[in-house]
């Protein structure tokens, strides 16, 4: 379900993988991009997001 949140809202999706810090980041630097350019940096943000969940679910199976 996080996946498809990181479609549409990539910040929201990494604040709920518990990263505070860089999901205040990439909200400070995603609305602007999406804004002034039109939405073409917005596929860089939900790599970002998909990293990160994808880390997050590989340190929970580890434990």
């Amino acid at each position: 379900m996080n996946y498809v949140l990181a479609l549409f809202l990539p910040p929201l999706s990494i604040l709920l993988t518990g990263r505070v810090f860089l999901s205040i980041l990439v909200f400070v630097i995603w609305l602007p991009a999406i804004i002034f350019s039109g939405g073409l940096g917005h596929p860089i943000f939900i790599l970002l997001a998909w990293v990160l969940i994808y880390q997050t679910h590989a340190d929970g199976r580890l434990r």
